[in-house]
């Protein structure tokens, strides 16, 4: 199914990597890297540079924390993505939100993706993406409240939970009218998941893609990771791209990611080896 994600369109053979850009002071990666606003518009460039088909500029950390209300929220983003639109008119823009306020906001400012990384936290928001033509991104967070981490928490089925409240979440944002090529689906590692539960869904995420939506797994250094490895936050790129190199095999569609060199090197591999991307150059034993 070819995907489109707001000006954008991409053939159902494209793989793409959306590149993670925080405007947060307290983000568990890069510890407010670019949370000035000249320093998350640099972090763009570069990921542009580098290859990125797709940012996505949030505004709160995912984790507890500091409050950040609506008006804060707007402050961080809405700017942030107005200047990124002029400056790269083609560049998919996402914004990592569930807050329906904000994404009309981001929307208006030029953004093409409303990415919920909370699962419909605030019904409204399929409404903001349908009436601004928007892409919207479904996750499965298991009910928890935004910005909590869950505590024993129980599926008689992980994978089935998944699929059964991503694509109850897509086909209501389909009959509030946002359009069915410009919804993709996301199991949504660690968020109301244990350690067990992500590495379930990941060995399972072919489950996920059959259903016929576009499948993003955002897998980037994240604790499912780390605690497999007993690694700490800055020693997980290997195996966030094992876990890549799983999800590209199974068909996942866009990968969200800190590094986007490494990440699209280890999507490129694994195509290749499934014979759907040929090799950049072959002379070994044919010159």
């Amino acid at each position: 199914m070819t995907l489109k994600l707001g000006r954008q369109e991409f053939a159902d053979d494209k793989t793409l990597v959306m590149a993670i850009v925080n405007r947060t002071p307290d983000s568990f990666y890069d510890k407010g890297a670019t949370w000035a606003e000249d320093q998350a518009f640099e972090r763009v460039a570069l990921v542009v540079e580098q290859g990125a088909e797709i940012v996505d500029i949030g505004g709160v950390k995912a984790a507890p924390g500091v409050e950040v209300d609506t008006a804060e929220e707007r402050r961080r983003v809405v700017d942030l993505v107005a200047r990124v639109r002029t400056a790269f008119p083609s560049l998919v823009i996402s914004v990592d939100t569930w807050r329906a306020e904000v994404g009309q906001a981001v929307c208006e400012a030029g953004a093409d993706v409303l990415n919920d990384a909370w699962g419909g936290a605030d019904p409204e928001l399929i409404h903001a993406a349908a009436e601004s033509g928007a892409a919207l991104i479904c996750t499965h967070t298991g009910g928890v409240t935004p910005r909590t981490r869950p505590f024993r928490i129980e599926y008689a089925d992980v994978m089935a939970s998944v699929i059964a409240d991503t694509t109850a979440y897509a086909e209501r944002a389909v009959a509030a009218g946002v359009d069915r090529q410009s919804i993709v689906i996301d199991p949504a590692h660690d968020f109301g998941k244990n350690t067990f539960h992500s590495l379930e869904v990941t060995r399972r995420l072919a489950e996920m893609v059959a259903t016929g939506w576009p499948v993003l797994a955002s897998l980037s250094n994240k604790d499912f990771v780390g605690e497999t490895l007993d690694l700490p936050v800055g020693e997980r790129l290997t195996g966030t791209l094992a876990a890549t190199a799983i999800c590209t095999f199974a068909g996942a569609r866009i990968f969200r990611a800190h590094e986007v060199i490494e990440t699209r090197q280890a999507i490129d591999m694994v195509l290749s080896i499934m014979g759907s991307r040929p090799p950049q150059r072959a002379i070994r034993g044919l010159a």
